[in-house]
């Protein structure tokens, strides 16, 4: 059988290394368009996530059996529908589906329509319409935190917390004229109130008519340490029995993932793919921050190196709607990602650093490394290409002994300009912070 993965990062590269750890078929696979990483476990293949047409194309000259979708920009133009219209197996949420992830509006609308928790909202069209929202003092006194978005995919630079309504002002015309993100996402724009407590990011697979929750886990979306500076893509991620206790899933899966899923349902949507949700637990409970319509990034590397059932199973499985029959099973253990970036990410950053030590990491027990921006140069050499470059995840006992072997890693690899956080995990001794990110 013949599988296709859509996307480069080191999301990708953790699918790929779980579903070669975890199979017991014989598969071929391929990455359209991988990176250096990717490409020692699968053919790499030169198409842009977002030309549908010519991966629909590759997938049929080669009788693909199966692809699956990584980013959610080729989700959200709709290639799911172009697939299935060729009579191509694919797994990911149609376009109608991909709205949750795609517009914010929208996503919240249907929470509203549903019942599911939220922050309270305010949607704008103009800048103007935004800062009288503002002005008006529905979310409190100028000095309240409040939350401003772009309502569309902004790539991480759609969202800011602030921390008084002259910053909040600030952020308006920032994302709705400052031309920082793609006209189109900052079309409209929400203003929302500022939840206080605990994140959590729970993912789960669902076939449209069944859905099985992966271990819950949490990220470190800013580039400093102590969760300061701008917001990234994602500096690291962890899953540990103290993120989400049972009885606080148990009230989650009523309250937010039960509706959601027949929410999308009885609108003509079933959800069908891998559902992102991001939560924040406040003393008044569960509430969403926001969906996302695929793995996250880095929460995927965390996951999946806990992963014990046949990944390829899983896939095929929710392409054929028999999710019911597989019992998904997870190691007893906690994991953490950490990731190793460029000198100057999230803003401008150069490429082409030797990345040192890299080839000596390959035998360590129980890490894995998980390729997101590397190529390799003329002499071989592993070379930096990207914002983020490497995802070092690890298992252990508990979180410490996972974070222990990431950071024992981590000292050996090095680059000119490499920067990553030196606290990941260190949350869960903090108290609540403000975010709706």
């Amino acid at each position: 059988m013949r599988i296709l993965i859509i996307g480069s990062g080191g999301r990708e590269h953790a699918i790929l290394w779980s579903l070669v750890k975890t199979t017991r078929h014989s598969l071929k696979f391929y990455c359209a368009p991988g990176n250096a990483g990717i490409a020692q476990l699968a053919r790499c293949i030169a198409i842009p996530v977002t030309d549908i047409a010519a991966l629909a194309e590759f997938a049929t000259t080669e009788m693909i059996d199966l692809t699956f979708v990584g980013p959610e920009a080729p989700l959200a133009a709709g290639i799911v529908d172009e697939f299935e219209r060729r009579g191509l197996t694919i797994v990911g949420p149609s376009w109608a589906a991909a709205r949750l992830e795609a517009s914010k509006s929208f996503a919240k609308q249907f929470m509203s329509r549903h019942g599911i928790p939220t922050a309270r909202f305010k949607l704008a069209s103009s800048a103007a319409e935004a800062v009288d929202i503002l002005a008006r003092g529905e979310f409190g006194p100028p000095d309240t935190p409040v939350v401003v978005k772009a309502d569309g995919l902004a790539g991480g630079k759609g969202v800011v917390v602030a921390r008084s309504r002259s910053a909040a002002q600030e952020a308006v015309h920032e994302i709705m004229e400052g031309g920082l993100i793609d006209r189109q996402a900052a079309e409209q724009i929400l203003i929302e109130e500022a939840l206080r407590g605990r994140e959590v990011s729970l993912l789960l697979f669902s076939d449209g008519l069944n859905y099985s929750i992966m271990p819950a886990a949490r990220d470190h979306k800013r580039i400093g340490e102590g969760d300061t500076g701008p917001n990234t893509g994602g500096m690291g991620a962890i899953t540990d029995n103290s993120v989400l206790d049972a009885g606080l899933l148990a009230r989650i899966i009523r309250g937010v993932v039960e509706p959601t899923l027949s929410g999308a349902a009885a609108e003509g949507f079933p959800f069908r793919g891998v559902l992102f949700i991001g939560l924040m637990l406040t003393s008044d409970g569960p509430r969403v921050l926001e969906y996302n319509v695929r793995f996250g990034d880095p929460e995927t590397q965390a996951i999946l190196v806990r992963l014990q059932t046949d990944l390829a199973e899983i896939f095929f499985a929710m392409a054929r709607r028999t999710l019911a029959d597989i019992k998904l099973e997870w190691t007893n253990e906690s994991s953490a990602c950490v990731v190793l970036a460029s000198g100057g990410y999230p803003g401008k950053y150069e490429s082409g650093a030797v990345i040192m030590g890299l080839n000596e990491c390959a035998d360590e027990d129980r890490v894995q490394i998980f390729h997101a921006g590397t190529a390799r140069s003329s002499s071989g050499e592993w070379i930096t290409a990207g914002g983020r470059v490497l995802g070092v995840t690890a298992t252990g006992e508990d979180l410490a002994q996972a974070l222990a072997r990431d950071y024992r890693l981590i000292s050996k690899v090095h680059w000119q300009g490499m920067q990553y956080r030196r606290d990941i995990g260190s949350f869960l001794s903090e108290p609540p912070t403000v975010s709706n990110e």
